[in-house]
């Protein structure tokens, strides 16, 4: 766990709390959260159903009510309760069932101090208990003057902010809910003021950048060119296109984030300023995240400018020795105008001869280093960023306070039409949507969240899903993840997109990059595993030609919380609200891996709860760079600043 020290062992914050205060056992409601102590009553019995199990038992309260609990997917309690002790158990109640579904059940009665239980995030061989006597072990090996507080005594005075020794002692040992606000206040506000500050800084040093002398762009020829576009650009489109010309022309560099939901159209207008750039008489690079999404942009473009002069290649890391040499050169002479690729675009034997916008699709792929390494090999090359993880304005210029932001809105052709559904496996409407689709000649995605079976208890994993299919469906299903090489990957959507086999089973190497008019079905196994946002990007795969698709979630589970966050996609396809809705349910550990939504990580602070310790923070910042010589924030600037240099 990197823990070598009692040190570290108590900056090894929960991961969450459960609340034992005891419940009332008389007039529950339907899902109500309750606490109640007792003693298991019989043998609990274990059932297996595929993936999933269930434990049940009989629950007799020291009230003497009896209440019946099923535990699902943990087998080995069957093993570990006894009937001798007392327990205390946590669970959410079934009115309809009349059970308890059971959350947490720890031995014993539970002190009057001691209801708010921490708990940690342990690997499975760890038991809470022992790590909770470690960690009060800890307090008392290490003395409190090893923990130097990180926020400015200047703020700490400001709002009587706890010391960092003390505002951890009670995030381990809290004894009320003020005890869990008043340290967590703490590392809320840091996270938020070293964050903000650090984008600051980027933004204050990349205003003091001034453009080498460069060509105006001829806004007539633009408006000839795009009179040749078969389509109308939307108000939203024309918007933002102005904002980045206006940016382009400035003498000091452009910085900004162009966000839209998936389908509003963003690729145009990346494009039309590509070509901007082209008029001005300079290079333009746009880096994708994926080679099938560079792809993607590189078929577009050519369709796009097949009736210009502009000359445009295809850089990526599977390119050839040969050809990638040839590219170089040419991009060094400038024989190039605009090249499309990978992250190989900001390799170091990559040079440009006069490199004037650079953009990066899927922006939160990329590092902070690697995006500014791309603008750098321009003389001060103007810097577009794309983000089809959208959040609300006033949020967008908070989080991105290094970027100016522009947000399209709206959809260029027909609004997507998907229904999103919460369906079981074995469900028989999940067949029948099937069914449709392929009488139909329509194109069905299905999704895991893992490659193979190495994980399987975790989730459920592509290869396990494409021998289920294939079995069901011969002939009719493909695979694709990212460890497949090149040809492989290519023949598969090759044939899915030409109807050989119109089943795909696949990661989340979908997510971006993939159009297929025909696909009409997403079925995403074990969506929990995703973060909201994510699974948005997923359903934007489908329904593209602007006709009735299906998004099926397929759930075995009854965990109320999970459902619950579902279904924000069952009842909404707007990306912002969506995107909204991830914020304000992220929490500690659900920030890394295939719960990962794109959009910055923070451990303490929530974006939508905590938005009012976010902005204050953000103008602390502010304040601490207009007063870099006073109040003691020396350190904290140069922090800062070594961190920015030292980001991947």
């Amino acid at each position: 766990m990197g823990i070598f020290s009692y040190k570290d062992v108590i900056n090894t914050l929960p991961r969450k709390y459960i609340d034992y205060s005891l419940t009332k056992e008389t007039n529950l409601n339907d899902k109500d959260k309750v606490v109640i102590e007792g003693k298991i009553v019989g043998t609990p019995l274990t059932s297996r159903f595929k993936n999933i199990s269930v434990t049940k038992f009989t629950f007799v309260s020291l009230a003497k009510n009896i209440f019946y609990v099923e535990a699902w997917n943990r087998p080995y309690l069957a093993k570990t309760l006894s009937g001798e002790e007392v327990y205390t158990l946590n669970a959410s109640y079934d009115l309809k069932k009349n059970k308890l579904n059971l959350i947490n059940i720890t031995k014993g009665k539970i002190d009057k101090d001691e209801t708010l239980k921490p708990q940690y995030a342990l690997p499975n061989d760890i038991e809470q208990y022992q790590f909770h006597r470690l960690v009060s072990k800890a307090f008392k090996e290490v003395d409190s003057s090893k923990f130097i507080n990180d926020v400015p005594a200047y703020f700490i005075k400001k709002y009587r902010l706890l010391n960092k020794y003390d505002a951890l002692y009670k995030l381990h040992f809290p004894k009320s809910y003020d005890d869990l606000y008043q340290g967590m206040r703490v590392f809320k506000y840091y996270e938020s003021l070293f964050f903000t500050l650090k984008n600051h800084l980027i933004r204050y040093e990349n205003k003091l950048l001034v453009k080498e002398t460069k060509n105006h762009i001829d806004i007539k020829e633009l408006k000839d060119f795009l009179a040749t576009l078969p389509y109308e650009l939307t108000s939203d489109q024309k918007k933002v296109t102005n904002e980045i010309i206006k940016d382009m022309n400035d003498k000091s560099l452009m910085y900004r984030l162009l966000q839209g939901d998936v389908g509003t159209g963003k690729t145009l207008v990346a494009l039309i300023a590509l070509y901007a750039n082209y008029i001005r008489g300079d290079q333009g690079a746009l880096m994708a995240p994926t080679d099938a999404l560079a792809r993607q942009h590189y078929k577009v473009a050519v369709d796009l400018f097949k009736n210009t002069n502009i000359k445009i290649a295809l850089l990526l890391g599977s390119t050839s020795t040969k050809d990638r040499s040839v590219i170089r050169a040419a991009l060094m002479n400038h024989e190039i105008d605009l090249v499309i690729g990978t992250h190989v675009l900001f390799s170091k034997d990559i040079n440009y001869d006069s490199l004037g916008l650079a953009i990066i699709d899927e922006q939160h792929k990329f590092g902070v280093n690697q995006r500014q390494t791309l603008a750098s090999k321009g003389e001060h090359a103007d810097l577009l960023l794309m983000s089809a993880t959208p959040i609300p304005r006033t949020l967008a210029l908070t989080l991105y306070g290094d970027l100016d932001v522009s947000t399209v809105e709206e959809y260029p052709f027909k609004d997507r039409h998907i229904e999103t559904k919460i369906l079981k496996d074995d469900s028989k409407e999940l067949k029948k949507l099937i069914s449709n689709s392929l009488e139909n000649d329509k194109r069905i995605f299905v999704v895991a969240p893992l490659i193979d079976d190495e994980n399987q208890k975790e989730a459920i994993s592509a290869e396990f899903l494409y021998a289920k299919y294939a079995l069901k469906y011969p002939g009719k299903v493909s695979l694709l993840h990212g460890r497949l090489d090149y040809d492989d990957k290519n023949f598969a959507l090759q044939d899915f997109i030409k109807g050989i086999t119109p089943i795909l089973v696949s990661t989340t190497v979908i997510e971006v990059g993939i159009d297929v008019k025909k696909a009409d079905l997403m079925i995403i196994y074990d969506p929990t595993h995703f973060g909201l946002a994510s699974l948005h990007q997923l359903r934007g795969r489908i329904g593209r030609d602007g006709s009735l698709a299906n998004c099926v979630l397929v759930y075995d589970g009854n965990d109320e919380d999970e459902l619950d966050k579902l279904n924000v996609l069952v009842n909404s396809n707007n990306g912002f609200h969506i995107a909204e809705e991830d914020l304000r349910r992220r929490g500690p550990g659900e920030l890394t891996g295939v719960k990962q939504s794109g959009i910055a990580n923070f451990t303490f602070v929530n974006l939508v709860n905590d938005f009012k310790i976010f902005v204050t923070a953000r103008d602390d910042s502010k304040f601490i760079i207009e007063n870099k010589n006073e109040y003691g924030f020396k350190n904290i600037l140069l922090k800062a600043s070594k961190d920015i240099k030292g980001r991947d």
